[in-house]
This record gives structure tokens, C-alpha cells and sequence, in this order.
């Protein structure tokens, strides 16, 4: 049997009001030649059904059933059952633009090196979309190739899930997916970084990202700004902590001060505080200076940038650039 040009991998649980339109924005697609792997993840609702009904009227549609296992099992399954080289992620409350799979699809063709290709997303509805939403939003969306991608890669996960289209054997040669008490997709995306994977985003718009209070991202502990933290922690140590027990944070606030637990458990010790308030300077936080930013000059050891407040960023890298100082050797950006 010819293999499908894209896959779609939708692992789904309990979506019997949504998914009938996340499946019709799939019949929409310009692209035709593609094949769902649907993993229905030991639904109670109608959902097995209308998956059921869905592959009995279009052959591309292939429905496996699992007993209730979590995300990182279905999602695992359903990679393993997909037979394209390219895989495509949604989810079963999410609406697809018709041309998403064509785009995405003819990009990565016309362009071998990129291994993850996102697009930009629209959250809806938008009545009650916060503020912080809507600036996540926003700043994904201004990632679009792989250099900035990659600069902001530990500020927050630069991609929504649904959202990317990859190489199958890529992500297949780490092992798939992983369960470690973290974001399961942002690990992957770490994990593809450190394999030397190149990303890209296209610029249109080509997913619709449904957002309500009991989405998985917002129930469950393994999303949480703790377990985003040790995920990025994890990774620093495999890479830009990788020969190092010691470091300096840039910010001495509440976000500075979790995440010099959160190193402690990977055996990186902080021994200076940055600040830019003068009346902090030559104060001792659990035993480390805390030190003006004219300490950090070339060679000085690394530093990660803790201060969250918004436009910090900017400025941190205003200063970094005037001090000779390079993003990724350095320093990283981590809020």
C-alpha cells in the first residue's frame, strides 16, 4: 500500500462535542493525500464512535483504541501506527485552515534541512482570552525562523503543539515521546534542538487553538510553571550548564529565586545575584553576592536571565550586545 504524503496524529479523549468540526476542517484540506491516526485514549463519551463512523465513510481515517493510558502513551501509539514521512499534529477541539497540511506539507519538501515546521496559531474564542494569552500568542507568532526560535527557546515553548508538522524519523531516532513529569512536547522540542534539529514557522495563520479552563495544558501538574522549570533545568544541564556546577542569575526576585532551587537539584549552585538596583548591590542572598551588571563581561561565567518583566528581555540583550557579551554562550534568556 502507497504511504500517505502527511499523517495526522489527533490522540483524543472525551471530545464528542468538538470533534466532528476538527474533522471537518480536515475533509476541507486542499492536500487530499494524508491518513488520520486517531487514538481514542479510553474515551466515555461518543467519541470512539464518531471516530468509528468517520473511518467507515473515508478509508484515510484509521481509529486505534486504547484503554485510558495519558497523552504520552496514545501519542507514542499513534506515532508508531503513522506510515508518512511527514506527521502533522492536532488535537480533537482544534480547527485546521484548509490549506494547513498543502503549506506546511510543500515547505518542508522545497526545504530538506528544516526538521520541525510550525505555523502561526489564533486562539478562540476570543471573548475571554487574558491578556496573558493573548502576549503568548503574540510572541510565538513573531518566531518565525530558526535563529529566532531557537534565541527564545527556553523563555517558553515556542510552538503550540497542534500547531507542527515534523520528519517522523526524527523525532522516531530520540525515542518519541517522553513521560518525565514535564511538558511532553517541550521536551521533544529540547531534545530536537540538542540533536542539531533546525525549525521554522510559516507566516500565515493556519490553526485555530481552541483555549478553555479544561484544557489538559491548564489541569494538569505536568504543565505547571514548576514542571516547565525543571524541564528547561534538565535540559541546561545537557547543554549550556553541561560543564558547569556553578551560576550567576539576573534577578534576585521571586522567578530568580525558584529557579536557584530548581538548579540546586541539578547540582548547579548559584554564587552571584545580578541586579540593577543600586540599593540591592553588596547584599548576600543565600550566601552569593549580589553584584551590579557591570560584572558580567566576557568569560566570566555563565548566566542565565531570570527577570520576567516585560520588555526585560530587550533590555538584557541592549546591555549584552554593548558588553560583548553572546546569547547562547554567555548568557540564556529562561523567563
Amino acid at each position: 500500500m502507497k504511504s500517505p504524503q502527511v499523517s495526522i496524529l489527533l490522540p483524543v479523549r472525551n471530545e464528542e462535542h468538538l470533534l466532528p468540526a476538527a474533522l471537518t476542517s480536515l475533509y476541507r484540506q486542499t492536500l487530499g493525500d494524508w491518513e488520520l491516526v486517531a487514538v481514542n485514549d479510553g474515551s466515555r463519551d461518543a467519541t470512539g464512535a464518531i471516530l468509528d463512523s468517520a473511518a467507515a465513510k473515508d478509508s484515510r481515517i484509521r481509529v486505534i483504541h486504547r484503554p485510558a493510558e495519558g497523552l504520552v502513551a496514545t501519542l507514542n501509539a499513534g506515532l508508531e501506527a503513522c506510515r508518512a514521512p511527514l506527521v502533522a499534529r492536532m488535537d480533537g477541539d482544534d480547527i485546521c485552515h484548509p490549506q494547513r497540511l498543502e503549506l506546511q506539507a510543500a515547505q518542508l519538501a522545497a526545504h530538506a534541512e528544516i526538521t520541525l515546521l510550525a505555523c502561526r496559531v489564533r486562539h478562540v474564542p476570543r471573548q475571554r482570552l487574558s491578556d496573558g494569552m493573548r502576549a503568548y500568542e503574540q510572541w510565538q507568532n513573531s518566531l518565525l525562523d530558526h535563529a529566532a526560535i531557537v534565541r527564545d527557546l527556553f523563555v517558553e515553548s515556542p510552538f503550540t503543539h497542534p500547531s507542527v508538522m515534523f520528519r517522523r524519523n526524527a523525532v522516531l531516532n530520540l525515542g518519541g515521546y517522553r513521560d518525565c513529569g514535564w511538558p511532553e512536547d517541550y521536551d521533544l522540542w529540547l531534545r530536537l534542538a540538542r540533536s542539531g534539529a533546525r525549525f521554522a514557522r510559516l507566516a500565515e495563520t493556519l490553526l485555530y487553538w481552541r483555549d478553555r479552563p479544561e484544557r489538559l495544558t491548564r489541569t494538569a501538574g505536568h504543565y505547571s510553571l514548576e514542571a516547565f522549570r525543571a524541564c528547561k533545568a534538565h535540559h541546561l544541564r545537557q547543554g549550556f550548564l553541561a560543564d558547569r556546577n556553578e551560576v550567576t542569575l539576573w534577578g534576585a526576585g521571586i522567578e530568580g529565586k525558584a529557579w536557584r532551587q530548581v538548579l540546586l537539584g541539578e547540582g548547579v549552585a548559584v554564587t552571584r545575584w545580578v541586579e540593577v538596583d543600586p540599593r540591592k548591590l553588596g547584599q548576600r542572598i543565600h550566601g552569593a553576592p549580589v553584584v551590579g551588571i557591570d560584572a558580567l563581561v566576557p568569560g566570566s561565567g555563565r548566566t542565565l536571565i531570570t527577570v520576567g518583566a516585560r520588555g526585560a528581555r530587550e533590555q538584557v540583550r541592549e546591555f549584552a550586545g554593548g558588553a560583548c557579551l553572546v546569547e547562547g554562550e554567555d548568557f540564556v534568556c529562561v523567563t
